[in-house]
């Protein structure tokens, strides 16, 4: 039996005649009126969003939505060979594939950069202070072995172009917050400690910047994720049109040869 006070939600309730969604009429209010965007942080963030951060989060599902034959696309490809009359069963799995490698660097990079704030006693006053202490984390994470998420990319290793327009769109807002400085100055310093110059990846920036909207550090990846199922859908529709996912099972299995065992050693 429910409690006595119910269940208060401030998202989607109904009755007869209306549907009610974050305090305002659905189908007066919102369909028509609200993008989805803008709806996307309005649900997480339950206040709704200025027209600049609003530019920022979009511009941050457009860099995550799709990043060519990923194993995102490729599972989810591959799922729908196999099962086509489950869309949702190839879209979970191409999900599921987010991780540490491909989308969970967004949710990596915000948190990382948030626990090197949330210790600080204030904030640097330049680029200058920045940087010093964008060098003693580098200088850290090398330290412990550990590496400095959002930096470094498998294929653009001369500049991930979707960076720097990140940060001039964040800029240009008016939103671009500490996380982002943060980032931006362990771009410029990492070299000193590395001894080479590595990209600050796109999954990485996002991450920053969906840090200093203020949306809650456990969604971040679920943001990378509703990008990327729109991404997904896509290479849905193209498998659709254009089908490569045979191809791609047909190859792995005509090259497939047999090994003798390799066993485990006995414990």
């Amino acid at each position: 039996m429910a409690e006595a006070d119910g269940y208060p939600t401030a998202l989607g309730a109904a009755d007869l005649r209306t549907i009610t969604l974050l305090g305002h009429d659905l189908a007066r209010d919102v369909m028509g009126e609200v993008g989805f965007g803008e709806l996307a942080f309005w649900l997480a963030a339950q206040r709704r969003p200025s027209r600049g951060e609003v530019r920022v989060f979009e511009a941050v599902l457009a860099a995550l939505a799709d990043h060519g034959f990923t194993p995102t696309a490729i599972t989810a490809r591959l799922t729908f060979l196999s099962a086509p009359d489950s869309v949702q069963g190839a879209l979970a799995a191409g999900l599921l594939g987010g991780g540490s490698r491909f989308l969970g660097v967004t949710e990596d990079t915000g948190r990382f950069l948030h626990d090197v704030l949330t210790g600080l006693d204030e904030l640097p006053g330049d680029d200058a202070a920045w940087d010093d202490l964008a060098e003693d984390v580098v200088r850290r994470q090398r330290e412990a072995g550990r590496f400095v998420p959002g930096l470094g990319h498998h294929l653009h290793k001369e500049g991930d172009p979707r960076t720097p327009r990140m940060f001039q769109i964040a800029d240009e807002e008016g939103v671009a917050g500490p996380h982002l400085a943060l980032f931006a100055a362990v771009g410029r310093a990492h070299p000193r400690v590395l001894g080479r110059t590595l990209p600050l990846n796109g999954a990485g920036v996002c991450g920053a910047a969906l840090a200093d909207l203020g949306l809650p550090l456990e969604l971040l990846r679920g943001f990378a994720l509703l990008a990327r199922t729109a991404g997904l859908v896509g290479q849905l529709a193209e498998e659709l049109r254009n089908p490569v996912a045979q191809r791609v099972f047909l190859s792995v299995d005509g090259a497939t040869r047999a090994v003798p065992p390799d066993p485990l050693p006995h414990p």
